[in-house]
């Protein structure tokens, strides 16, 4: 199965995206996992305007696609990494050929966004900065292949 992730704008940091690409290199031992940025160049301010302007972008970019699409968002449901890991092994075991993980600007999802693709997971109760999701989610990625691999990564 191919997994995607898609965000919306450019991870700011270089050493933060040496990370997010070393995680994903890891991942990819295990199965075809593509890192897609969205950059939408929006020259409005306010924030329901810039969330509408990325979700047009967002789901003009899936339009064709048969993928699964998962949002992460706050208020998804959320998984140990053991849960996450037999998350991904179902979806594994289905037959699905790709399953695709949005993380979304710093504003979030628009409500069309939301309405479109309504399965979503959250990280953590706690905020974190889109920037930080990208890592944390790339490397939870990593850390459940390892864990349905039964290896010592994941203690």
């Amino acid at each position: 199965m191919k997994i995607k992730i898609i965000e919306i704008g450019k991870t700011q940091s270089k050493d933060w995206q040496a990370l997010i690409d070393e995680y994903i290199k890891r991942a990819n031992k295990y199965s075809t996992v593509e890192l897609i940025t969205l950059n939408p160049k929006c020259n409005k301010t306010e924030i329901n305007a810039v969330r509408d302007f990325e979700g047009k972008h967002l789901i003009s970019f899936l339009a064709d696609s048969k993928q699964n699409v998962v949002l992460l968002d706050e208020k998804g449901k959320e998984f140990s990494s053991v849960g996450f890991s037999q998350y991904i092994q179902k979806h594994q075991l289905s037959g699905k050929k790709e399953l695709c993980f949005v993380i979304g600007g710093a504003y979030g999802f628009s409500e069309e966004v939301r309405t479109l693709y309504r399965e979503t997971i959250a990280l953590s109760q706690m905020t974190f900065t889109h920037q930080m999701i990208r890592l944390i989610f790339a490397e939870q990625l990593y850390r459940s292949f390892t864990i349905l691999a039964n290896e010592k990564y994941h203690h």
